[in-house]
């Protein structure tokens, strides 16, 4: 009797252990159904009795710093078909496709298919939208459907990029800010059943999408205007195989137009011809590299004031006056200048005189007499050979021989602007820094993030990176480049009453390592007022027909462009 009830209450404690397991695991599966994998499976709930059509949100518009609207959306459309709920489905594929130009069979085809939803044409206009809408088809949906507008078509094409037909940034700032602009998609749930038939009554509930935020640029549209007009001049009259400019705030880095030409109609995009289009949508002014010539030689002059102010016994003085031959010799090679020293005009020149005559010879004494240490350690200071950290996609570094490469040879040809090569964004930077009190900022295009109500989200300051040069050396460059337009090789930049200074460039193209005959690169580098600089201007001509010099081809466009400024900014005469 005894062994009985032992036995029995062992299997009573049994069955309440395996009781106690079994409930355990009930609950530790409850907990991971209802805790741990809850959200995930009510979704999966909700995907099995809802279907889902995408609600696209409109992207940020692109500003210029004044609240002119750049970028921004146009209404339309996607139609979609569910092919559960379509009720005649000849007659929905017949008005579809004649309506949208499409193939019937193809389209009925897709409507008799077990797709859940089909696409059947995105960006309809407001018109087509009405039109289809009054045909009363069951079964074919609408959602809003926003397509991006450039109200000024042709305009800072390069630089305001564009996106792709799916509404994401595909180049320049629709491609950098391209997370801040495109906003989240929302969604329009209606309510199925299990084979994905909408249920009669339910109607349908909303996710809104949320807006991209809006970018505001640092660029002037009334100073794009101008510079578009301008380079098309340019373009136009000089067939180059590119007409193209820059323009900067020294003070601040603030980059205030960019333009290039041949360029196209942001609206009318070439995408079937994808060679012409990298060709046109090409940034150059940030992405490639050229070599700089003669507008090279401010950083050359600058150093060597800096230098000689610093106490180098090897640098010049403002007023050593250089031998007045055509020619150096370095290395057994012969280096001449542009211009016969035989009619006196390129004799006791002086630091002033060498840039306003853009003398070779005197630019390869200066290098020298600097050496590559000394001189490398400035050209590394104004970024040649780095990037500058421009907010844009795909900037280039420049082409710099590493210091423990470079020959006297070299050096003294990188002191006249050749045997290196930067990019535009690069020299117009280094110059701004070498005039405006010698502090290099951050060249930048962002100025401020706000949402489309107004909000700021965000507001860009400028950047100083480092200082270069000292405010003595900084303004007696400013006067030195002034002297340059008022009575040197910068002439037809000269504009009465303005304080405009500058430098001409003139340099040989090289294909396959040697020289392109007949090719070059004219340029002019300018700014003004040259005593407080506000305005800074890059133009590049590239490969001009017939006159070829950066004075005659480039630095009139400079002086338009300065003209222009002066008129829609009333800037009075000093």
């Amino acid at each position: 009797m005894e062994y009985s009830f032992t036995v029995f209450r062992r299997r009573i404690c049994a069955g309440i252990i395996i009781l106690s397991a079994l409930f355990a695991v009930v609950a530790v599966r409850l907990f991971v159904v209802q805790i741990v994998d809850g959200k995930e499976l009510r979704l999966k709930a909700v995907d099995q009795w809802t279907r889902e059509l995408p609600l696209l949100a409109p992207r940020g518009r692109i500003l210029d710093r004044n609240g002119v609207v750049l970028v921004d959306n146009e209404s339309a459309y996607a139609v979609f078909v569910r092919p559960k709920t379509v009720e005649d489905v000849q007659k929905t594929a017949v008005l579809l496709s004649e309506e949208f130009n499409l193939d019937c069979e193809k389209l009925l085809k897709k409507i008799q298919s077990n797709v859940s939803e089909y696409t059947v044409k995105r960006h309809i206009s407001d018109e087509q939208y009405e039109r289809v809408k009054s045909f009363g088809l069951k079964g074919v949906y609408f959602s809003e459907d926003p397509v991006r507008f450039y109200p000024y078509g042709d305009f800072l094409t390069q630089t305001l990029g564009f996106v792709s037909y799916d509404n994401a940034g595909q180049s320049g700032i629709e491609k950098q800010y391209d997370e801040i602009l495109k906003g989240k998609d929302g969604e329009m749930l209606y309510e199925t059943d299990i084979v994905g038939v909408e249920i009669d009554g339910t109607g349908a509930s909303y996710l809104p999408s949320v807006a991209g935020l809006d970018v505001t640029l640092t660029i002037d549209y009334e100073i794009q205007q101008i510079v578009e007009q301008t380079m098309q001049i340019a373009y136009l009259t000089h067939s180059p195989k590119r007409a193209e400019c820059i323009v900067l705030d020294p003070s601040s880095g603030e980059i205030l137009a960019m333009a290039s030409k041949p360029s196209y109609d942001l609206n009318d995009i070439p995408r079937k011809n994808v060679a012409l289009l990298n060709s046109l949508s090409r940034n150059g002014l940030i992405a490639d590299n050229y070599e700089p010539g003669s507008t090279f030689k401010i950083l050359t002059a600058a150093a060597t004031l800096e230098e000689y102010f610093n106490g180098n016994p090897r640098a010049f003085s403002p007023n050593y006056v250089f031998n007045s031959s055509r020619y150096r010799t370095v290395l057994g090679r012969n280096i001449k200048c542009w211009r016969s020293h035989a009619d006196g005009k390129h004799s006791n020149q002086t630091i002033k005189e060498a840039l306003n005559n853009s003398c070779n010879p005197c630019f390869v004494d200066m290098a020298l007499a600097l050496g590559k240490e000394t001189f490398y350690s400035y050209i590394e200071k104004v970024n040649y050979g780095s990037k500058t950290g421009v907010d844009f996609v795909g900037e280039a570094s420049g082409m710099l021989i590493p210091e423990k490469a470079v020959t006297d040879g070299d050096l003294a040809r990188i002191g006249f602007g050749q045997t290196i090569a930067v990019t535009p964004v690069q020299l117009a930077s280094a110059t701004a820094s070498v005039i405006n009190g010698g502090k290099y900022y951050t060249p930048h295009l962002l100025k401020e993030v706000s949402s489309q109500k107004g909000v700021r989200v965000q507001t860009v300051a400028p950047e100083v990176k480092r200082v270069t040069f000292s405010e003595k050396t900084s303004k007696l460059m400013a006067s030195y480049l002034e002297g340059v337009v008022s009575e040197g090789s910068g002439k037809n930049a000269y504009i009465e009453g303005y304080k405009v200074g500058g430098k001409t460039g003139t340099a040989q193209k090289y294909e396959n390592g040697v020289i392109a005959q007949g090719k070059y690169v004219s340029s002019f580098v300018g700014f003004f007022p040259s005593d407080n600089p506000k305005y800074l201007a890059l133009v590049i001509v590239d490969e001009p027909e017939g006159q070829h010099y950066g004075s005659v081809v480039a630095a009139p466009y400079a002086k338009t462009i300065f003209e222009g400024i002066i008129g829609v900014k009333k800037i009075n005469k000093t």
